[in-house]
């Protein structure tokens, strides 16, 4: 079974305070995302599409003239560069559409089933093994979600987004909600909306953008972009988020989410601050003999 890789990385990293997506972790200047990769290769992924922005691609380009040659097959797709349905509006408009633009901007990219991570989360070795397998299994219109536990993706150094599940039986999603600005104050996790705060259990399953479609979501997607922008152009920090569509098109009778827990460990970078923390769990796996000392 061909499967493509989609990694989100055309991200500003406005919170972290620079290039997140190409800062190095590992002790060879490794970046979060070749561990995905590494882990991807070993799962069964047969090529890797990297969305990011223009400005980005020298710099993508020398890190990866020397890693995986041979071992899978990578590609750009530029987000800056996709005005298919916004073109109108580009010139009033300098933050990014959303996640639901980027994976558009690489869809002449994807002609099989395909998975969705971000660049700067790291989402651990069991969790690509699972992926597959849910991914054999995948029906037409079903789609699929990694479940985190949301205590296990939080920062000790500001606030998160995470997209919130709700769940029936079998994992079956019902609903999914992109909540802001999550925090965390000793064993209270909350989120404020319109000025009310509310509580979330620890074990709350989240999005963390690692999701699983077949190629015909691409059409779908597409189509909730279109009617997206006519609803949204005035607001120039609107964005269309993915898991905001995945639920519209469930809620359509379009789709069927199924969420499948990971027993993965996760982690991420969204501040500065979290950085040593990835360091020392990165380290720590390859003490342990679960990583290379280099990844190539």
């Amino acid at each position: 079974m061909d499967l493509t890789l989609v990694v989100l990385a055309a991200g500003m990293g406005s919170r972290y305070g620079g290039n997140k997506q190409l800062d190095g972790i590992g002790p060879n200047g490794e970046i979060i995302m070749d561990y995905s990769i590494h882990d991807a290769i070993n799962a069964g992924f047969t090529k890797v599409v990297f969305i990011i922005r223009t400005d980005l691609k020298d710099a993508f380009d020398e890190h990866y003239k020397n890693r995986f040659n041979g071992k899978i097959k990578m590609e750009y797709a530029f987000q800056n560069e996709y005005t298919e349905h916004t073109a109108a509006y580009e010139a009033d408009r300098k933050k990014p559409w959303g996640t639901t633009h980027a994976i558009l901007a690489a869809k002449h990219l994807i002609n099989e089933p395909f998975v969705v991570i971000n660049a700067d989360d790291y989402y651990g070795q069991e969790s690509f093994g699972e992926v597959v397998t849910a991914m054999r299994n995948l029906k037409e219109n079903e789609y699929l979600i990694m479940g985190y536990s949301l205590v296990n993706t939080l920062s000790d150094h500001g606030t998160v987004n995470r997209g919130v599940c709700q769940v029936k039986d079998e994992m079956t999603l019902t609903g999914i909600k992109e909540t802001l600005a999550i925090s965390k104050n000793g064993n209270d996790i909350t989120y404020e909306e319109d000025g009310v705060k509310h509580s979330l259990a620890p074990d709350t399953y989240v999005s963390m953008n690692f999701l699983g479609f077949p190629v015909s979501a691409l059409s779908l997607f597409e189509e909730k972009f279109i009617d997206f922008v006519k609803e949204n152009h005035t607001n120039p920090k609107s964005e269309c988020f993915v898991p905001a569509e995945m639920d519209n098109l469930m809620n359509e009778g379009k789709a069927t989410i199924r969420v499948v827990p990971t027993s993965a460990s996760w982690l991420g970078v969204t501040y500065q601050e979290d950085k040593p923390f990835v360091v020392s769990g990165i380290s720590k796996m390859i003490a342990d003999g679960k990583y290379p000392e280099e990844i190539k």
